[in-house]
C-alpha cells in the first residue's frame, strides 16, 4: 500500500511541477526548454508506477515458474594465486650514479621529515 501511495505522491507531485513549467513556457520569457520540461515531468512521475507494475510482473512469473521460493545461490569465489616471491630489493652491483642519486634523495626525506616536526 505503501508503495501504491508514493506512486501517486510522485505522479502529483510531478504533474504540478510540469504545470509550472507550462506556466515559466507560457510567460514572456519562457523558452522551449521549459516546453521539454513540461513533457518530461509527467514520465518522471509515471517511472514509480512503471517500476511497480514491471517488478510485480517480474514476480508473478517467477512465481509460475516456481522459482519464486529458491534463494540466489552465492556466486563462485575465484581462486586467489598465491603472491609471488618478491624479489630481492638490494641491488649489489649499483650504479655509482644511481646511488649517489638515491643518497641525495634520503637526506631530502630526513630534512623534510625534521622539518615537519
Amino acid at each position: 500500500m505503501a508503495i501504491v501511495a508514493t506512486c501517486l505522491v510522485s505522479l502529483l507531485v510531478c504533474c504540478g511541477l510540469a504545470w509550472w513549467q507550462w506556466d515559466r513556457f507560457t510567460s514572456a520569457n519562457g523558452t522551449f526548454q521549459n516546453l521539454g520540461y513540461v513533457l518530461q515531468w509527467p514520465l518522471f512521475g509515471l517511472f514509480p508506477a512503471f517500476m511497480f507494475w514491471r517488478i510485480r510482473k517480474l514476480r508473478q512469473k517467477a512465481e509460475a515458474d516456481g522459482t519464486a521460493d529458491e534463494t540466489p545461490k552465492p556466486a563462485a569465489v575465484a581462486e586467489v594465486p598465491a603472491p609471488r616471491p618478491r624479489p630481492d630489493t638490494k641491488v649489489t652491483d649499483e650504479d655509482e650514479e644511481l646511488a649517489a642519486y638515491n643518497r641525495y634523495l634520503r637526506e631530502l626525506n630526513a630534512r623534510d621529515q625534521q622539518a615537519a616536526e
